[in-house]
């Protein structure tokens, strides 16, 4: 995994909100599954993609690196 989507995977993880932050934090303790991740990054973009949040644009990056996972 490049260092760029660490870094995005460990924010998720400390975001608190669980449907993100617990994916991205089994995927970080390799315990996760890639699928169920994707999924979550996919569902938290809909959900809060355009909320204005510093976490908006990184759904979307994280979206682009997925080979890297």
């Amino acid at each position: 995994m490049n260092e760029e989507l660490k870094g995005i995977l460990e924010k998720f993880a400390a975001s608190g909100w669980g449907l993100i932050a617990e994916p991205a934090a089994a995927w970080l303790e390799g315990r996760g599954d890639r699928e169920h991740l994707i999924a979550a990054i996919e569902q938290a973009n809909r959900e809060c993609g355009s909320c204005g949040c510093e976490l908006d644009p990184l759904y979307r990056r994280a979206l682009a690196l997925q080979d890297a996972l």
